[in-house]
């Protein structure tokens, strides 16, 4: 997982979902803070695959077209096996449980 730009600031704009859900951050301004918002990020989300974050001027983000966030499946050779929709309401764990299983038999 790579953590990019942050979707809902509290001084950009929140969603309800998140001051429900204890998750408001206003931007970070340093690398710091963005490491501590991520972190409660994976904490809340209760995420168990490593996860990384991407740099402040946002290359990897840009790169694959990740806002708003998307699921990619990279395969062993470094392609991408499995793109997403965007989230998190375009989301289909089923597509990427199938593709999870292509790329498994593979290896």
């Amino acid at each position: 997982m790579v953590y990019i730009t942050e979707a809902h600031p509290s001084d950009v704009w929140q969603m309800q979902s998140n001051i429900k859900d204890n998750v408001v951050f206003a931007s970070p301004r340093s690398e710091e803070e963005r490491s501590f918002a991520a972190g409660a990020c994976v904490r809340k989300l209760g995420i168990d695959i490593p996860a990384v974050l991407d740099e402040f001027g946002n290359s990897t983000e840009q790169a694959y077209t990740a806002w708003p966030d998307r699921l990619y499946l990279i395969d062993a050779t470094g392609h991408v096996a499995y793109k997403s929709k965007p989230g998190p309401f375009g989301f289909d764990a089923e597509a990427l449980k199938n593709a999870v299983s292509r790329v498994a038999q593979v290896h």
